[in-house]
């Protein structure tokens, strides 16, 4: 459309609020003709649209959006934190014909539309609720438009917008940044469990994790003893295969905690949690209780200044890596990300280009690592992880963001 709102924001401001409504109720537009109109939420653009407040009007107060033909109602700003969800009323105005309708979202400033969901059909008489499942992290705007052509007009009121949660907090508090791949419970290969201490995506081809994501603050830490009871993780399906400690018996190799049992030291069952086999790979020696070790301590002194962090761990793995016992597969390295936020409580919202994520990969292999050697020379980047697992880390932090902290290797 000649009038559309594509292209430059014209210096609009960005809006931030944590949650957008828009009811429509102030600003006044009474013409079809495309133009912008002040809105409480911000700037919109309407075009073949107008404020209507006629009797025949379907609305929620005095006004609604009305919208004729191809019409569309536009956000000329954007979101900066996303979008979950997003509620919207519409009815037919007074007494037309059924139409059609779609929800569009931007990423790029208007520049190019995608269309949420599917075309929704609308009738008179009184509102109708739809919601659209958008998740979309990072800056966002919407489109309303009408799709059926006619002259028939639809009334549209009460516009809610949510924050984008993410799929990992849905999932998980361990895995409030993200999902670093597509795990399931009906996956052998990446088999979900998410325990109240930690989230394992399981390999059962492999018999151990592919990684381990948990948060690690104050709130997990106590006095409780080490209580060493390695086992088996009797909660997953019995048809899937595990490691036993017979594996681990003379194998050169200890049981390496991804989640470390200091991490959790707050109540017995939290700790022993951490023992189950299905948070551990075989780790040497030099790797587990050297630079490994002091890399976990040094986190927990973080955690204890009142940041918030979150980690994962994992095994790298080639095709020559080789076996213990009855096939349990020992990483080539072992690596770990972690992100330390300001403060307990804070999530995606919180991560920006200056925020500090530590991606560490080590050998796994006495001869290649020392048991004396600083973790903090083993340093890379998080897209130097990914490259070599596969993993998107920090998938539900905006992709601009992830672009620079993934890119740099932490120096402090």
């Amino acid at each position: 459309m000649s009038a559309g709102p594509e292209g430059d924001d014209g210096g609009l401001e960005i809006a931030t609020a944590s949650t957008l409504t828009e009811g429509f109720e102030t600003g006044t537009k009474t013409a079809y003709a495309a133009a912008d109109v002040t809105l409480a939420s911000g700037v919109w653009n309407m075009n073949d649209a107008l404020l209507g407040n006629l009797s025949s009007d379907v609305k929620t107060g005095t006004q609604a959006a009305r919208i004729r033909n191809s019409g569309r109602v536009t956000m000329r700003f954007d979101r900066s934190s996303g979008a979950g969800t997003v509620t919207i009323h519409h009815a037919s105005f007074g007494t037309d014909a059924s139409g059609t309708w779609g929800l569009f979202e931007s990423q790029n400033g208007g520049a190019t539309w995608t269309q949420v969901g599917t075309s929704k059909a609308t009738t008179g008489g009184s509102f109708s609720t739809a919601t659209f499942t958008v998740n979309l992290a990072g800056t966002i705007r919407f489109d309303i438009r009408k799709l059926d052509g006619g002259s028939n007009r639809i009334d549209f009121d009460d516009i809610t917008v949510t924050d984008f949660a993410g799929a990992g907090a849905a999932l998980s508090v361990h895995t409030t940044l993200g999902i670093p791949a597509p795990t399931s419970t009906g996956d052998p290969s990446a088999f979900l469990s998410v325990k109240s201490g930690y989230v394992i995506s399981y390999n059962s081809g492999r018999k151990v994790p592919n990684w381990v994501s948990w948060e690690l603050n104050t709130s997990y830490l106590g006095a409780i003893d080490r209580q060493d009871d390695f086992r088996p993780d009797d909660t997953l399906p019995p048809t899937l295969p595990q490691a036993q400690l017979s594996d681990y018996s003379g194998s050169g190799f200890d049981r390496g905690h991804m989640c470390p049992s200091a991490d959790r030291t707050l109540t017995t069952a939290s700790n022993s949690q951490t023992f189950y086999l299905t948070n551990m790979v075989p780790q040497s020696a030099h790797n587990n209780r050297g630079p490994w070790a002091r890399m976990e301590s040094d986190l927990r002194v973080i955690a204890g200044t009142g940041k918030e962090l979150f980690i994962i761990a994992g095994g790298v793995f080639t095709g020559s890596s080789g076996t213990i016992g009855s096939g349990v597969s020992v990483p080539d390295k072992t690596f770990k990300v972690a992100v330390v936020l300001d403060a307990v409580g804070q999530g995606t919202a919180n991560v920006t280009t200056s925020t500090r994520v530590i991606g560490v990969m080590m050998p796994n292999s006495d001869a290649l690592i020392s048991q004396s050697a600083d973790w903090r020379d083993f340093r890379v980047s998080v897209d130097a992880i990914e490259a070599a697992t596969g993993d998107d880390f920090l998938s539900d932090v905006d992709p601009a963001v992830q672009a620079v902290i993934e890119s740099r290797v932490d120096n402090l």
